[in-house]
């Protein structure tokens, strides 16, 4: 499959989101899922496959720590698709974590707070599919630049598909006031970017839009979307 994916990646580039998903979902049926952290690409990403395909699998890696406005909308998107969202957890409860590890681990070790309820559950989601498909842009940090609409994730071992790969912030606001499509209310509020509670913020004024994660580190992405072998880069997660 590997081979097979290096071989198809250079002609998926020209592809539509559409075509990129009918792919998807005519390779790989029910092994293919969705992963969403139900940001601005998140939704558009939803409400495209809503176009392509009735029944979908999504699923969510839920920290257990997300603003309350965004489990509302998932509540939404359960509503509105018809979807039931796999709601995906770390081993370790919150209290648990606190037990092992201490109090606010995200503030003193914020790569293994992100370790413990993001990687480590993906990581077990991910072992039950062939293929995952994610609303990463290519604009949004160099760790994402070099991401194709189709590819082969070393790190999990299975194949990576990123429809609206080349799209920008531009265009992505332009499909959700076009297809009246439901985002996170946080958005109107300065929260371009937005994760846990405890690791985002607002952003100011004239700021990076990834700024209000990790606010006052150099971290930059959860551990999701880091190529193997590849460092978390130094500048200001869909």
């Amino acid at each position: 499959m590997k081979e097979e994916i290096a071989h198809l990646q250079t002609a998926a580039e020209a592809w539509s989101p559409e075509r990129v998903l009918h792919w998807a979902f005519d390779t790989f049926g029910n092994t293919v899922a969705i992963s969403s952290a139900f940001g601005a690409e998140g939704m558009v990403l939803i409400d495209i496959v809503s176009r392509v395909r009735q029944n979908f699998r999504l699923f969510t890696l839920d920290t257990e720590f997300l603003f309350p406005e965004t489990y509302n909308l998932m509540d939404q998107v359960e509503q509105k698709y018809g979807v039931t969202i796999e709601r995906v957890y770390s081993l370790l409860a919150p209290e648990e974590q606190e037990r092992v590890h201490g109090p606010a681990l995200w503030q003193q070790h914020a790569d293994q707070c992100c370790d413990v309820r993001k990687v480590e559950p993906l990581r077990r989601k991910l072992g039950e599919l062939q293929a995952w498909i994610t609303s990463i842009r290519r604009e949004q940090t160099t760790a994402r630049a070099s991401a194709g609409k189709i590819e082969w994730d070393d790190k999990f071992g299975l194949v990576k598909i990123n429809p609206i790969a080349d799209w920008n912030a531009k265009q992505v606001w332009q499909y959700i006031r076009a297809h009246d499509t439901p985002y996170n209310a946080l958005h109107d509020r300065g929260y371009p970017s937005i994760g846990c509670t405890h690791c985002t913020r607002a952003v100011r004024p004239g700021e990076d839009p990834r700024a209000g994660r990790w606010s006052g580190s150099s971290k930059t992405e959860c551990g999701l979307h880091i190529i193997q072998g590849q460092s978390n880069p130094p500048e200001a997660d869909a």
